[in-house]
């Protein structure tokens, strides 16, 4: 409780009416006091009158979990244990600084008193992994006669997991860029292209001569063709750099997450496709490793993993953290690498490091690009600030393609992608990998 802006204009009026009739008129000090009394009185019948009133009765509605990225309801509802509920409630809530309060929707708050109960959803914003809790919740609202704002605290004491986002495997797009290598136009391209035979089928018109299997074509005195597809049962495995660079946030989130939620999507999609996916992630030393396993059973464990996966505060080591993948690796794999670098100078034993594992397996390296650099270069305003920004994000992309374009040189596929099409783009790329069978 605390007096509200209307009680202390009140006394700040009332003191300077003392002020001014004790000096000009000095037997009116009974009045005065008589009207600082009344003032007293009238402060203390309205703070009886409103605790008695204003007992109400709280609910709680938070989700269990939630995806990173995305946003959480907390539904609020207040209703009275007798009588109306005051008007003008304000809300507000002491949770961890990981949750962010969003939108407020209040559908039943009323603005006035006299309403039988309340509901209010606020929306929070999860921006980071981990297990978070909202603690407390602050009400405010305004005594009968407004010269006491009273304020009430409530223990929430809910829980929420922040798990890495899964909802385009949830909502089927995935899927969808998937399907084209399990069925459609893309498959049938794919027969007699691949490295893995299919099937034998009647020779028609139109079909490669040389796909004629002449042994089998001669003992069913018919010409007959062997089908190829592309080859399945290769071997993925996601490498994540989680070191400092990683943990900077990137259009509200962290790059460690983004890179999360697209490895998870990758999992789900070579699961699709037939392929082993395992899980290996580094930072100032070696982290996790799990051996790769057939997709659709290796997504649950790699969730599980990437859930606990922590934000490191140290420089990444990428020659050791390489240098160890690479002695735990038996068999040619696509290696999808999601990292970082400020310059080409500090890229140098990123790009040693990722030739030497390119010599033995199949390369693809995934940076974020952080939108807000091409807004530099092409300023709205002309100012001398902005022409100096404008020259450090021009040299600071140029760099970037110089590293690119030097990793391109060594037969690795870059993915140099904007946060929100992450992937998407990732996806596409395997897809093209796939179908071209350059694993």
């Amino acid at each position: 409780m605390r007096p509200s802006r209307y009680l202390i204009a009140l006394v700040l009026i009332l003191a300077a009416v003392t002020v001014f009739v004790s000096v000009w008129w000095r037997d009116m000090n009974y009045p005065l006091l008589g009207l600082w009394a009344a003032l007293a009185a009238l402060t203390a019948a309205d703070l009886v009158i409103s605790t008695v009133s204003s007992r109400m009765a709280i609910e709680f509605d938070l989700p269990r979990q939630g995806f990173v990225g995305h946003t959480a309801a907390l539904t609020i509802g207040i209703s009275p244990q007798k009588g109306a509920l005051p008007g003008n409630i304000e809300i507000r809530l002491d949770l961890a600084p990981e949750l962010v309060v969003g939108e407020s929707r209040l559908p039943g708050a009323p603005e006035d008193a006299g309403e039988k109960q309340a509901k209010a959803v606020l929306d929070l914003r999860l921006t980071r992994r981990g297990q978070y809790a909202v603690h407390d919740l602050w009400l405010k609202w305004p005594s009968r006669l407004k010269l006491l704002d009273i304020i009430a605290r409530m223990p929430v004491g809910q829980e929420i997991a922040v798990l890495p986002d899964i909802s385009p495997v949830l909502s089927g797009a995935i899927r969808t860029q998937i399907l084209p290598l399990e069925a459609g136009q893309k498959d049938l391209r794919l027969r007699g292209e691949g490295s893995e035979f299919h099937q034998l089928r009647e020779f028609a018109n139109g079909m490669d001569p040389r796909s004629i299997d002449w042994k089998r074509s001669a003992r069913m005195r018919s010409l007959v063709v062997r089908e190829m597809r592309a080859e399945r049962n290769h071997q993925i495995i996601l490498c994540v750099d989680s070191g400092r660079l990683m943990a900077e946030q990137l259009g509200g989130f962290t790059k460690l997450d983004r890179a999360i939620n697209a490895a998870l999507a990758m999992c789900w999609g070579a699961g699709l496709a037939g392929d082993l996916v395992g899980f290996y992630s580094f930072d100032s030393r070696p982290r996790l490793f799990v051996p790769a396993l057939p997709g659709r059973s290796a997504f649950p464990r790699l969730q599980t993993v990437c859930a606990g996966l922590r934000y490191e505060t140290q420089e990444s080591n990428h020659t050791l953290g390489l240098t160890h993948l690479s002695g735990r690796l038996k068999r040619r794999s696509l290696i999808v690498i999601f990292s970082d670098f400020v310059d080409s100078i500090t890229a140098e034993l990123m790009i040693e490091n990722i030739q030497v594992l390119a010599r033995h397996h199949f390369i693809v390296y995934v940076a974020l690009r952080d939108p807000m650099l091409q807004k530099l270069v092409e300023p709205e305003e002309i100012s001398m600030d902005a022409v100096a920004r404008s020259v450090a994000a021009r040299q600071i992309l140029q760099e970037r393609r110089a590293v690119m374009e030097k990793l391109g040189r060594l037969g690795v596929l870059c993915l140099d992608s904007t946060p929100e099409a992450l992937t998407s783009d990732l996806i596409a790329r395997y897809i093209e990998i796939k179908s071209r069978e350059m694993i």
